[in-house]
């Protein structure tokens, strides 16, 4: 499975969205993401794909949509 279907994966079950038609759509802006999830995406990000981003280095608004976060994650791992 390659990042993008991970963290698509990741983000629809956090959710219980499919995000995929909405790749730029503000995951906090549109509520389906908080702080919470946010640690839950953090914590399922290292276990499924060894990406390990301390809370405390966290920005959001380079976490925000899912397009986002797959860029992040690709060049994190």
């Amino acid at each position: 499975m390659d990042v993008k279907e991970t963290v698509l994966s990741i983000l629809s079950d956090l959710t219980g969205n499919d995000v995929s038609g909405a790749m730029d759509d503000n995951l906090f802006d549109s509520g389906l993401l908080d702080s919470m999830g946010s640690v839950q995406l953090l914590l399922q990000l290292q276990s499924q794909l060894g990406v390990n981003v301390p809370v405390s280095e966290f920005e959001r608004s380079e976490w925000d949509t899912p397009n986002k976060i797959v860029k992040k994650v690709e060049s994190l791992a």
